[in-house]
């Protein structure tokens, strides 16, 4: 029976040792006021997930549009000609779509440099030359 009332004792004086020696650390931290890395979770709300998934959604959206867009309507520089460059090109056998340089040379033999010049700016604006 003494033998369990030493252990018992020792132990009580092992945890009292250890309890003072962490009393005595609190109050150091607590006095050079030192803090601990603090971490916190943070839940969504309802609202936020809503407005995540349908962020998702239209960025999915996009992306459909996107990929099923006719090249020319992603290519916001591109613009039609004008009818009367449009008639005098027809009136030469060049029809809507990319022109052939050749022929194109031939059509505007008539014009003047500057004129020249004016139609094929327009139809590289156009995207029907490169």
């Amino acid at each position: 029976m003494e033998n369990n009332e030493n252990q018992i004792m020792e132990r009580l004086e092992t945890a009292t040792s250890l309890l003072e020696r962490a009393l005595t650390l609190l109050q150091e931290h607590q006095s050079t006021g030192e803090v601990e890395k603090i971490s916190a979770t943070v839940e969504q709300s309802r609202r936020e997930v809503e407005l995540q998934e349908k962020l998702a959604g239209a960025e999915r959206e996009i992306a459909e549009l996107k990929a099923g867009a006719p090249q020319s309507a992603l290519n916001p520089l591109r613009r039609t000609l004008p009818a009367s460059t449009s008639e005098m090109l027809a009136k030469h056998g060049i029809a809507e779509g990319p022109v052939d340089v050749r022929a194109l040379d031939a059509a505007l033999a008539g014009l003047s440099l500057e004129q020249r010049i004016a139609v094929k700016s327009q139809l590289l604006r156009a995207g029907a030359i490169a």
